[in-house]
């Protein structure tokens, strides 16, 4: 297990001290109280200024929401986000036209005479979408809001902003962004800009929630690009607006006033594009920032090691259980035992010795079970597919406990050459597992022997003593039936006095 992914599970269990950098989480707390404090002046007068701050502070309350809630299973999460939700929502009609009421000003239409009927309907409509939205605010649950204020920043912690997880989480953001940005270009609408605004608007929280160095950097530039496609947005609103002026403006006001409109929307996307495409495109800039290779596939543990830690009750003795699997499955390469495997199997077995306790949370009793359960049910990392997720569980699943049979339907339908791949990572972590089982002796490290009938397994630290040698026995003897070897597993010293004596 890579030190970045320790730490992780380090942090989890609340040893920050280890780790100084570790201290670091979304700022929950001061986004909910922004919230309460807006809340109470929008209320009282619905002025633009605080209409505007509530909605930010909304906005960032969802953002950190919409993040932690892929890996903290509580449903606060999902419900902050939705009253969130809820309330920008309620406030959006009202700041829709507080703004372009400030665009007619901006743009000097308050000095016509088609202006002004444009600034008594948006007036009237305001009036009408405060009556609305007061009704919406005075449904807010602020006891509920206080109570998340103390309940969710101290499960927030397990987030360490600036970590892999982290990382991956703007990753996903990007990529959304970069997705939107391409189809914005090529169609060119109205409709494919304004998504591309609410894309970077979430890209720009969500850096902004969990990767507070990078948004130091980027910060300026991702609220002058959100500007810049708002402003565009704003005037195709104004637009709207005064197309549905009744009575209708005159063919040359109407020719006039589309003129200055579309010059200034036509100036704000010519500025996006300027800095957002060719090669000096800021997309290219931000990915190079975030992980990829090798880091991605860390990132991806460590997402799935967040995870585990609100489940699993010993996070740091199953990270543990991880180092003891992969040195095994590491000297079996290195001796070139010859092992049935699984594309990327490393990886598969890493994970299922992060995630194979997390059943635990509902149980002990056969909780290998519950984790195969929990863990098929869980949204891949990104960049990962449910299959990859299926073998996880299936690794966790016989990690302990009966082994499949051929009438099993979902065992049934695997490939054989697969199954066998399953069961071998299976049986190398139930080993690992019964290795790091004796809390009061802990083996420190596992090497493997190929000796000529047998595979020798040296534990340094094991001293051959009971309960640890009869579950060792028990064990060993699934992968013994795989490899269709003997397997011994003897303490370093013995191994090292018999390979001198032999020599």
């Amino acid at each position: 297990m890579s030190s970045r992914a320790i730490q992780t599970i380090f942090h989890h269990q609340g040893a920050k001290q280890n780790f100084p950098g570790l201290t670091d989480s979304p700022q929950i707390a001061k986004w909910i109280h922004a919230v309460l404090v807006e809340l109470d002046e929008v209320r009282q007068h619905f002025k633009p200024g605080h209409v505007h701050d509530l909605r930010i502070a909304l906005r960032r309350c969802r953002s950190v929401a919409l993040g932690v809630e892929q890996l903290d299973p509580t449903p606060a999460w999902t419900r902050l986000r939705k009253e969130s939700k809820r309330l920008l929502d309620a406030l959006g009609d009202v700041r829709d036209l507080q703004v372009t009421r400030e665009w007619v000003s901006r743009l000097g239409m308050h000095h016509t005479e088609s202006g002004l009927r444009l600034c008594a309907v948006l007036e009237d409509g305001e009036r009408q979408a405060i009556s609305r939205a007061r009704k919406e605010l005075d449904a807010a649950d602020e006891r509920q809001w206080r109570k998340w204020a103390r309940q969710l920043p101290a499960r927030a912690e397990r987030i360490r902003c600036g970590g892999p997880a982290a990382e991956l989480l703007a990753l996903d953001g990007w990529r959304e962004s970069w997705e939107l940005h391409k189809k914005a270009i090529h169609s060119r609408s109205k409709v494919s800009f304004h998504r591309l605004r609410v894309g970077i608007k979430r890209f720009r929280y969500s850096v902004e929630s969990f990767l507070p160095g990078r948004y130091g950097r980027w910060g300026r530039e991702l609220k002058e690009l959100q500007d810049l496609l708002g402003e565009a947005h704003d005037l195709d609103v104004l637009w709207a607006a005064l197309i549905r002026l009744r009575p209708a403006l005159a063919p040359e006001e109407r020719n006039s006033w589309r003129g200055t409109i579309d010059g200034e929307r036509g100036r704000r996307l010519a500025a996006y594009r300027a800095k957002m495409t060719g090669p000096n495109s800021r997309w290219q800039v931000w990915r190079a920032s975030l992980p990829e290779g090798y880091e991605l596939e860390r990132a991806r543990l460590d997402w799935l090691a967040v995870w585990a830690a609100y489940l699993d009750p010993d996070p740091v003795h199953s990270g543990y259980v991880a180092r003891l699997a992969l040195e095994i499955y590491d000297s079996f390469k290195e001796m070139r035992v010859p092992i049935a495997t699984v594309p990327h199997g490393r990886i598969l077995l890493e994970a299922a010795a992060i995630l194979d306790d997390v059943g635990r949370a509902e149980g002990d009793r056969h909780h290998q079970k519950t984790s195969y359960r929990l863990i098929r049910k869980r949204t891949p990392p990104p960049g990962w597919s449910k299959a990859r997720m299926e073998a996880i569980a299936r690794i966790a699943r016989y990690h302990r406990g009966a082994l499949p049979t051929a009438h099993e339907n979902h065992w049934s339908r695997i490939p054989e050459k697969r199954q066998e791949g399953v069961m071998t990572l299976a049986a190398i972590l139930r080993l690992a597992t019964a290795l790091a089982s004796d809390r009061e002796s802990p083996i420190t490290t596992v090497t493997v022997e190929n000796m000529t009938g047998s595979l020798v397994i040296v534990a340094d630290g094991f001293k051959g003593d009971e309960p640890l040698a009869s579950r060792l026995a028990a064990a060993r003897h699934l992968l013994e039936s795989l490899l269709h070897r003997a397997i011994v597993i003897q303490p370093a010293g013995i191994v090292a006095k018999a390979m001198t004596t032999s020599a």
